[in-house]
């Protein structure tokens, strides 16, 4: 009867490993965009789709019947069939609320704790007396800027003005929301994870571009990056503990991020026109396919309940 509700369970698996391409062969804000509504619209579709799998069984129960108004119960298969298949999506379902409940509360104390954490600095740049460098964002309410005296040792002062360049971008295109929607996705489907890294990659581009329009150079803005991600890395500091939903420049794949600003990515290089609006294509129709499973998969179940209950449309 609701067949089409398995399309959406089975949509990210094709859609996830070709993430890493389509942030690759798109414009870093495109990417960003495109891949964050690509994971929220295929979790939704995929949680919908799981709900819609636990009524046919449900209406064998017979207090289930009798709230519905049902005859009998809804025909989609054997009874045996249906039921554990109800009971399978009924767990999955709860598995997911519950990840995904905690995630939600998760993600808000850290952006609490973020907002209080820059609700109690004096300025936008916030300098902490560390000797490893490191940088990063730190979105609230108004975002700031924290680089510790080791990270500005190590950078010259038109390298510290790109690094700085970057992280503001980060907070003014408010890229944590992006990472927030992106891990929520995660935890409804088993496929999304894999759309962080891709993601992660278009958000620190996009950033590396602002930088580098600002600075008015990009081989100074990958050098910058490029020197900044190997003292963090030589101190050890991209494994130190940051607070909450922190963004910085030395994430991600920093090597394909200098390569790209300095005009050697090879894959972006190579991509055509015809590349580029196939990625689009290709998640807009995944994306429409699920949503119309999902809906597809609702008619039916609303006919079928139609029948079971002795109506005629």
């Amino acid at each position: 009867m609701i067949d089409t509700a398995w399309i959406p369970l089975l949509l990210p698996f094709l859609v996830a490993p070709a993430g890493r391409r389509l942030a690759s062969n798109l414009q870093p804000r495109q990417a960003m965009w495109l891949l964050t509504v690509t994971a929220a619209g295929l979790a939704t579709a995929s949680t919908c789709a799981l709900a819609l799998l636990i009524v046919p069984g449900a209406t064998h129960l017979h207090a289930v019947a009798a709230l519905g108004h049902l005859l009998t119960p809804l025909s989609s298969g054997s009874p045996g069939t249906v039921i554990s298949t109800a009971v399978a999506a009924a767990s999955l379902l709860a598995w997911c609320t519950v990840r995904l409940v905690r995630g939600a509360r998760r993600r808000w104390s850290q952006l609490r704790h973020a907002t209080r954490l820059a609700a109690d600095a004096n300025s936008e740049l916030v300098v902490l007396s560390d000797e490893h460098p490191d940088a990063y964002a730190l979105p609230g309410r108004p975002g700031r800027i924290v680089m510790t005296t080791g990270m500005l040792h190590a950078l010259t002062a038109p390298e510290r003005e790109v690094l700085i360049a970057h992280e503001r971008a980060h907070l003014r295109e408010r890229h944590h929301l992006f990472t927030a929607v992106a891990d929520l996705a995660g935890l409804c489907h088993p496929a999304l994870p894999t759309l962080r890294e891709p993601l992660t990659y278009a958000l620190e581009r996009s950033a590396d571009e602002s930088a580098a329009r600002a600075a008015g150079s990009r081989p100074l803005t990958a050098r910058a990056i490029g020197r900044a991600a190997l003292a963090a890395h030589a101190s050890s500091a991209a494994g130190r503990k940051r607070p909450g939903m922190a963004l910085s420049a030395t994430a991600g794949p920093v090597p394909r991020r200098v390569a790209a600003l300095l005009g050697h990515d090879t894959e972006a290089g190579t991509a055509q026109p015809f590349t580029r609006r196939a990625a689009v294509l290709v998640l807009v129709a995944c994306l429409a396919l699920s949503a119309g499973a999902s809906l597809q998969a609702a008619d039916d179940l609303h006919d079928g309940i139609e029948v079971a209950q002795g109506e005629t449309r």
